[in-house]
């Protein structure tokens, strides 16, 4: 139910933008607003190629979908959802969001309110964003227009834990602007919102999110590094020290995408610039950001404890995606187990069926390759859990490879016994 007046647009339309779109385009009319034509024309169709939203969902929702920066003045309550990547030596790249800053600017009116949901380190609203709307505007914050800062939570293909089933943290640079963004975001978050006491708050607290998991997570991938040494089973350890009631249940694996793998990027720099050296934080991304290498060393040494001849042979990869049952590349750490085989002279073939084919070859140079279509290899590496690999079974894994079968199991998603009685090899992380 509408419990205000406000007139929504959201400026960016993927995985975060969209099912904020919708769900706001559910309770009254909403823009939509993308810089790629082509996104504009298929959602307009109907179609979510991001698979984040249905069909019905996007036939329930009012929005209208445009790339006309013109359209935007329809609106009063802006809402800037573009992604906030890192650059290849691992600095935060605010491109798109100043891009996006400049784009609403042109759109401003007086007593319009900005709310940013981009990931970013404490600052970037007020010191990085404000100047460019004001300069594009001719508007001045703090008295013609507001800003507000309210961090995305949305978790790419998880259909559980949807935008307006999670508690939004909501921010403004004064208690009026706090008070309407709080109203606002209240009407579709039925999970209900959090005010943060100031914008800068509200930025630290999403960026601290995913450090944290990031932190869990490189303290079970050094754990599986130092088990694989000694030479026992890092999944049944988990399971063993699982049953203690507080024990913190992560498990080791890759960490890509837009979130774990970026956000503490943001921070660090931002530490960095105060002058201050993180430790652990930059010691669990040096980890983290190993593991792709790692996989791939490990495979090599069981290709040849396999009596495989490691030059000129042959690896399946199943999973490009950075995560299981979701078609998102970004920043997946799946192409480096890929680079890493190549350098060490295997060939290696792609398979994702979920994956976009182009997105594919845009982003990392990769042919994927349909399942019917993959020729037996030397061994394969189950790199995603996705739905489709949890079911194979050790007949049909069998039939993929060549002489002794080998299988490394990324996400410790098979069962090793039955895998032994097919006399397959099998190497987990």
């Amino acid at each position: 139910m509408l419990t205000h007046d406000r007139v929504v647009s959201v400026i960016g339309l993927g995985y975060v933008g969209l099912p904020v779109a919708v769900a706001f385009g559910k309770v009254g009319k909403t823009y939509g607003f993308d810089i790629n034509a082509a996104r504009i024309e298929q959602l307009k169709q109907g179609r979510d190629r991001t698979g984040e939203v249905t069909a019905a969902d996007l036939e329930a929702a009012d929005i209208v979908f445009t790339d006309s920066v013109e359209v935007l003045r329809d609106a009063d309550f802006h809402i800037v959802a573009v992604p906030t990547p890192i650059d290849s030596a691992n600095q935060p790249d605010l491109t798109p969001m100043l891009r996006a800053s400049e784009t609403v600017g042109k759109a401003l009116k007086p007593g319009d309110i900005v709310v940013f949901e981009s990931t970013v380190y404490p600052g970037v609203t007020q010191d990085e964003c404000v100047p460019i709307l004001e300069r594009v505007s001719g508007l001045a914050c703090g008295k013609d227009f507001f800003v507000g800062y309210s961090p995305e939570r949305i978790n790419p293909g998880d259909k559980e834990h949807t935008f307006t089933k999670i508690k939004k943290v909501v921010s403004g640079q004064d208690a009026a602007t706090l008070a309407i963004v709080g109203d606002v975001y209240e009407s579709v978050v039925t999970a209900g919102v959090h005010r943060a006491p100031s914008i800068m708050v509200a930025e630290a607290a999403k960026v601290i999110e995913n450090t944290q998991r990031d932190l869990n997570i490189a303290l079970m991938n050094e754990l599986a590094l130092i088990f694989d040494r000694i030479g026992i089973d890092t999944k049944s350890v988990l399971e063993a020290a699982g049953t203690k009631w507080n024990f913190l249940k992560f498990q080791p694996g890759l960490v890509g995408g837009h979130c774990i793998g970026v956000d503490p990027y943001y921070l660090t720099h931002k530490a960095e610039k105060l002058g201050y050296i993180p430790q652990v934080i930059l010691a669990g991304r040096r980890i983290n950001d190993g593991m792709g290498k790692f996989i791939a060393q490990r495979t090599v040494k069981e290709m040849i404890r396999s009596g495989h001849n490691v030059l000129g042979s042959r690896v399946t990869v199943l999973g490009l995606t950075f995560k299981e049952d979701c078609p998102d590349l970004r920043n997946s750490k799946v192409i480096d187990i890929i680079h890493e085989l190549q350098d060490y002279g295997l060939e290696v073939q792609v398979c994702d069926s979920l994956a976009d084919p182009d997105e594919a070859r845009h982003e990392y140079g990769i042919t994927l390759v349909p399942a019917d279509r993959l020729q037996t290899a030397e061994a394969v590496v189950v790199a995603v859990a996705h739905e489709e690999y949890r079911r194979l079974t050790p007949e049909q894994l069998k039939a993929m490879m060549n002489g002794s079968p080998l299988v490394i199991d990324v996400k410790g998603i098979l069962d090793v016994a039955q895998l032994a009685e097919w006399g397959i090899r099998l190497w987990r992380l």
